[in-house]
């Protein structure tokens, strides 16, 4: 159980530090630092826990171990892409993107109590890790894709007087 507090220190350390170094206005810099954090740990896990990641993944899954390196490295990107504001966006869409699709393998390693951390609890392991998952979600939404812009002037098409 201990992946679910690193992935939450990892997320929320950062905010509080901006917070109080820089007040309000400097926390989304730390939920954005937090978030590409959590997924640069996320990568390193497909590299430092091969074997346990590959044993996530069902049997008929060809070339898992392969398919365990070769997705660190998307990971790895999303991590990098959202520390720019340039890339922040897109890579927030596609972390969101591999957190839905990989979310199967942790139901898959919970309820077959294999893989690492806290899968060998079994099924009462999605109790602690859907919520994650939510949270990672929300997280990456509102920190790296949605908008900071404030003015919507595509909602502001009427400004109140009549033609």
């Amino acid at each position: 159980m201990t992946t679910p507090i690193i992935i939450l220190c990892l997320l929320l350390l950062p905010v509080l530090a901006s917070w109080v170094i820089g007040g309000a206005e400097k926390a989304r810099f730390g939920g954005v630092l937090g978030i590409a954090l959590a997924f640069a740990f996320f990568g390193l896990g497909h590299y430092a826990q091969t074997e346990a990641m590959t044993q996530m993944l069902p049997p008929f899954v060809p070339f898992a171990r392969s398919l365990v390196l070769a997705t660190g490295v998307p990971e790895y990107a999303i991590a990098l892409g959202i520390l720019f504001p340039v890339s922040r966006r897109l890579a927030g869409l596609m972390a969101i993107a591999v957190l839905i699709a990989f979310f199967p393998a942790n139901i898959y390693a919970a309820f077959n109590q294999t893989g690492m951390g806290g899968h060998r609890w079994g099924p009462l392991y999605l109790l602690v890790r859907a919520p994650l998952q939510a949270l990672l979600i929300w997280w990456t939404w509102h920190f790296a894709v949605r908008s900071t812009n404030t003015t919507r002037p595509f909602l502001n098409w009427h400004s109140g007087s009549p033609g």
